[in-house]
């Protein structure tokens, strides 16, 4: 990780641990990670991600992201508060594409949906 990011997420966390235990808000943020149409990875943070999916896919939520689309959502998780959720998204820029694909892969919703498909094609042969 660049070392001004580094600093950055230091220095937010410090203010986060500052606050009282009221002013924060735990469980709002979640990171995701998508997948756009020409197999690329985008990985973000949100508090909604109904809405910031749908800012994607009308191409108003960012310039990468604008002229991939569509776009499919493959993971998400919650972090906790913003600052929580700067750092995991820092961290997961940061992985190797096959690391991120390690990371989708374990998640256990994912594996259940792609079960469910296999079973229905399975199914209907």
């Amino acid at each position: 990780m660049h070392p001004t990011y580094k600093k950055m997420l230091r220095s937010l966390q410090k203010k986060e641990a500052a606050l009282p235990a009221k002013v924060r808000d735990p469980d709002s943020w979640e990171l995701y990670i998508l997948k756009c149409r020409d197999g690329s990875f985008y990985t973000g943070i949100t508090t909604d991600l109904e809405r910031r999916f749908k800012m994607h896919q009308d191409g108003k939520a960012s310039r990468y992201t604008r002229t991939r689309r569509p776009v499919e959502v493959l993971y998400h998780e919650k972090c906790g508060s913003r600052t929580q959720a700067l750092v995991r998204e820092c961290a997961v820029k940061e992985f190797s594409r096959k690391k991120k694909e390690e990371l989708i892969a374990s998640n256990p919703r994912k594996r259940r949906d792609a079960a469910k498909r296999k079973r229905r094609v399975t199914r209907n042969e």
